[in-house]
């Protein structure tokens, strides 16, 4: 089995030293879904839900999660961000809403972590506004879709 990065000789966790790695542009995109009634997702389209503009709060949300995800995860590395675009597109056939959040920095380390906050937060955003309508929403497929920077260079998981 692999050596694990984020746990010392004695097993105890620790944040991964990254001060030795060369500064790379990096990038990473993450994906996810809330699925609902078709009810539900017309109310979001039409802008019915009574807390507000689901599509725009949850927008938001995703992006100031990326911001914060060393705060939240707690061997995660502070980084400064030069782009975060969370996109969130209703898909009537399925009746969800798919959500795509891409991450880039310069650094020594990558923005995984940041993309699939983004991701998780805007699902989840999107169920807070929408849950007094709507308890069966499911959020699904939250993923890393593809990576790029570092030594593996660019890595597509999907």
């Amino acid at each position: 089995m692999a050596k694990l990065s984020h746990v010392d000789e004695s097993g105890r966790a620790r944040m991964v030293d990254v001060t030795a790695k060369d500064d790379t542009i990096r990038e990473a995109v993450a994906k996810g879904s809330v699925r609902m009634k078709p009810e539900t997702l017309a109310l979001i389209q039409s802008g019915g839900v009574p807390k507000g503009d689901v599509l725009a709060v949850a927008q938001v949300a995703g992006v100031m999660a990326a911001k914060r995800t060393h705060e939240l995860i707690p061997m995660c590395h502070p980084l400064l961000l030069s782009a975060i675009d969370v996109r969130l597109e209703p898909d009537e056939k399925e009746s969800a809403v798919r959500i795509t959040a891409t991450v880039r920095t310069t650094g020594k380390t990558g923005v995984e972590m940041e993309a699939l906050t983004a991701v998780a937060v805007a699902a989840l955003t999107i169920y807070d506004m929408c849950k007094a309508v709507d308890r069966g929403m499911r959020v699904e497929g939250v993923r890393l879709a593809r990576k790029s920077g570092g030594k593996s260079r660019e890595v597509a998981l999907e």
